[in-house]
């Protein structure tokens, strides 16, 4: 065994302070998107689906991304608050997954969010029935075009059904890839008063 190998690359530390620390090396290394990450919901029943969104907000209280509540990940999140999150990147040859509950943010933290974007991402938002069925890609565009002719300026106000979650961790895991899979694994729990435990999991 390698010296370097046998070495801890994931310290017992605040999980936090880590993730900052490898979403800044993410996102100088990454070719794009180092803020996609893989969001897992489910149905009452168990039906799991998973999909790509963009982290909007992170730190101790948690990780924010922004969705139409319409959507069929929003209706799972209303009846289901429990996540999973993860994070890949392939450039670091790095991951973290998350697992924790949602709450939506406020209603100020969603309308300052959506008043950053670009002016055609928010007709294009106001003017998705997100996960609908579509007769057709022009019934959208021309959706937009009509949205785009009443605010010329992308100025539309933030639909009440576009909003925002926070995941609340409750486990935070890292994962670094060694030599021939002798991969490092680390798993922080939260100990429900602001301390973190930890422990390292065989690859």
């Amino acid at each position: 065994m390698k010296p370097e190998q046998a070495r801890d690359a994931i310290p017992h530390a605040d999980p936090f302070a880590i993730f900052e620390e490898w979403f800044a090396q993410a996102r100088a290394s990454e070719p794009n998107d180092p803020n996609a990450m893989a969001l897992a919901t489910a149905t009452p029943q168990g039906v799991p689906s998973v999909r790509m969104v963009l982290l909007k907000g992170h730190g101790p209280a948690g990780f924010v991304f922004y969705t139409n509540f319409h959507s069929r990940k929003g209706g799972e999140l209303a009846a289901n608050p429990h996540v999973a999150l993860l994070f890949h990147w392939k450039s670091l040859r790095r991951q973290i997954r998350v697992e924790g509950t949602i709450t939506e943010v406020t209603a100020a933290e969603a309308d300052a969010y959506f008043a950053s974007r670009h002016p055609e991402s928010r007709l294009g938002s106001a003017a998705s029935d997100q996960s609908r069925p579509l007769d057709s890609r022009q019934t959208y565009l021309d959706r937009v075009d009509a949205l785009r002719a009443q605010y010329p300026d992308g100025e539309v106000t933030r639909p009440a059904h576009w909003s925002g979650y926070r995941v609340k961790p409750a486990t935070i895991e890292f994962w670094q890839d060694r030599d021939h899979r002798l991969h490092e694994r680390r798993r922080f729990v939260t100990d429900g008063a602001g301390g973190w435990t930890s422990t390292l999991l065989y690859p």
